[in-house]
């Protein structure tokens, strides 16, 4: 399990923020595989009341950490006002450019609701993923980023799990909280082993992600809109779009985040608040890894006082004894 994240990690480059950044001059490179010693485990978590109420004011001695059962000490520990990181994932193709990029505006709204501090990267994917802006705490620069996104309009690769792995990748190095706010279709051209992996990785990475569906346009169009806004056969059938709910929503629970599947713009404004909220209101704790097997290590905390929920990341891969990078 893993906790609802505070930080939120929006990637789109256009300088270099990222070591992968300037891969991207040449797309049809391949990138190394990166394998990262863990030295300490960064754990996001978000504590709610039983009314769904964010719990401020906690300290790190109210928090218990527990690594496959066994209590571990608290290395390091920062209060929901640590800024965040987030970064901004967005599809750009064509069955967002049948919504007229309107969902993708919506994301003003989460924009807005962040705190001063908190840095955001905006990313674009396709057949891959293209940073359009490095992080910072220049909202008005990360609205300028999402104006900036361009939507194929042919119906090539959409490399929703490759993407997501190669974002993960950059974010690796970056310290603090992290969060990946995905706004997707979930349509995936992917490898199916890509998306195992994917998901795999998700559950041991310290990002939480977040994602918002693009398909509530697509499947309910206006009674205006169903001629201008008609989607292809291709995306029509019910199968495709519960296969395509059903990756968002296991690439976001795996991380402890959420997805949300709005029908309206009402619904997303609103959906891309309460993320911005619970970026907010993210405890970050860390500790060192107990053990250095190489081995998937379950995650769980416990936060002391009145009954709560605590969302976090759920496992991590713990170092092996003679750690290399490939």
């Amino acid at each position: 399990m893993r906790f609802v994240f505070r930080r939120r990690l929006l990637i789109v480059l256009v300088a270099c923020a990222f070591p992968a950044c300037a891969s991207q001059e040449n797309p049809q490179q391949q990138q190394p595989i990166i394998r990262v010693s863990v030295d300490r485990v960064d754990v996001g978590v978000i504590v709610t009341d039983l009314r769904g109420q964010f719990v401020e004011g906690l300290h790190r001695e109210d928090f218990r950490i527990l690594d496959d059962g066994i209590e571990q000490p608290l290395t390091d520990f920062a209060d929901v006002e640590a800024p965040a990181q987030v970064l901004l994932l967005i599809e750009a193709g064509p069955a967002v450019y049948l919504l007229e990029s309107g969902h993708v505006q919506a994301a003003h709204v989460l924009l807005d609701g962040l705190s001063p501090d908190d840095r955001v990267s905006v990313v674009q994917y396709a057949d891959g993923p293209q940073a359009l802006l490095p992080f910072t705490a220049e909202k008005r620069a990360a609205a300028e980023a999402l104006d900036q996104v361009r939507f194929n309009l042919g119906f090539g690769s959409l490399n929703l799990s490759s993407s997501v792995a190669k974002v993960l990748d950059w974010l690796a190095p970056v310290p603090g909280k992290k969060c990946i706010v995905l706004l997707s279709t979930g349509l995936d051209t992917s490898p199916s082993k890509d998306v195992a992996a994917t998901l795999q990785r998700l559950a041991t990475s310290d990002a939480l992600l977040m994602a918002v569906s693009l398909t509530g346009g697509l499947e309910n169009p206006g009674p205006a809109d169903k001629k201008k806004k008609a989607a292809p056969k291709s995306l029509q059938t019910e199968a495709q779009f519960a296969e395509a709910h059903r990756l968002l929503k296991d690439m976001a629970e795996s991380t402890g985040g959420r997805a949300y599947f709005p029908s309206n713009t009402t619904e997303l404004k609103a959906a891309f608040a309460e993320i911005a909220r619970m970026a907010r209101h993210e405890y970050s704790l860390a500790y060192a890894p107990p053990a250095r097997d190489g081995q998937v290590h379950k995650i769980e905390v416990q936060a002391s006082g009145t009954v709560r929920h605590v969302n976090h990341r759920q496992a991590y891969l713990a170092p092996s004894s003679s750690p290399t990078q490939k």
